[in-house]
């Protein structure tokens, strides 16, 4: 007998669920919504996956209303939608919305540069910059790209505490999912540049450290780059492309998607 749709769906959940185990050290709908998170950034879940709060509450071994509250966190930054009468799915990987997110992140961090460089003389921590840069060095060698990237958030967030702006950094990060979502597709299409990133990380420390505002504010730029240079990435790899156009062909449509 061939599989339904909603069963495919289910054991699809339970294979990714598998090794998963909801504890008592958090509440249920964070570690619901990290779990989410985390498989829709890394397109585990595709576009237009069908979330359904029964299934997921089944394989996760958890009751409906934190599943349910997890989707909604998930609605809220843009990366499932609600269709009536249907379900909740995995939102299309947008552009528009990438270009947005990347917009949003280039004026942000430029301003924690500046404002890290001015304030580091007279910042007082046990935190090396360079030690992230040197482990970050160290996940690129072992091809261990989960950690590289964890490492790369954590630079970023050392350099907004500096600035001594912590708060918006936790601000900038529930904007950039569909940053983070492009950023694995480009990594599985083998769009890698980890040596151009740790040269680049390098050049923002020294200029954070040497306390040179419009030096750090320059690094900054040229590390995140122009948005002209990230629609130019992405239109160099048409396979890149198709796959995101693949993935929003036959997506349910709904006046509640979100953008």
């Amino acid at each position: 007998m061939a599989r339904t749709k909603s069963s495919a769906n289910f054991q699809l959940f339970s294979d990714l669920f598998e090794d998963v185990s909801l504890t008592s050290d958090d509440s249920m709908v964070n570690q619901i919504h990290r779990i989410l998170w985390e498989l829709i950034i890394t397109t585990r879940l595709l576009p237009g996956q069908l979330l359904s709060e029964k299934e997921l509450s089944e394989a996760l071994n958890a009751s409906r209303t934190p599943v349910r509250e997890a989707l909604i966190r998930l609605e809220e930054a843009g990366l499932v939608y609600v269709v009536p009468k249907s379900g909740t799915y995995v939102t299309p990987v947008r552009i528009s919305t990438y270009i947005e997110a990347c917009f949003i992140r280039l004026q942000l961090e430029i301003g924690s540069a500046r404002r890290a460089a001015e304030r580091f003389s007279n910042y007082q921590s046990n935190e090396n910059l360079n030690d992230i840069i040197d482990l970050q060095a160290e996940a690129l060698e072992d091809n261990d790209y989960s950690r590289f990237f964890v490492l790369d958030e954590k630079l970023h967030e050392s350099i907004f505490r500096i600035a001594g702006v912590g708060g918006v950094w936790d601000v900038l990060r529930r904007t950039q999912s569909e940053v983070y979502r492009i950023r694995h597709l480009k990594r599985e299409y083998q769009l890698q540049h980890g040596k151009r990133v740790m040269k680049a990380h390098r050049k923002i420390v020294d200029c954070i450290s040497n306390s040179d505002p419009d030096a750090a504010v320059s690094a900054m730029i040229e590390h995140l780059g122009p948005l002209e240079r990230e629609v130019e990435q992405l239109t160099a790899f048409p396979e890149l492309l198709k796959f995101i156009e693949q993935q929003n062909t036959d997506i349910p449509r709904s006046r509640r998607r979100a953008n």
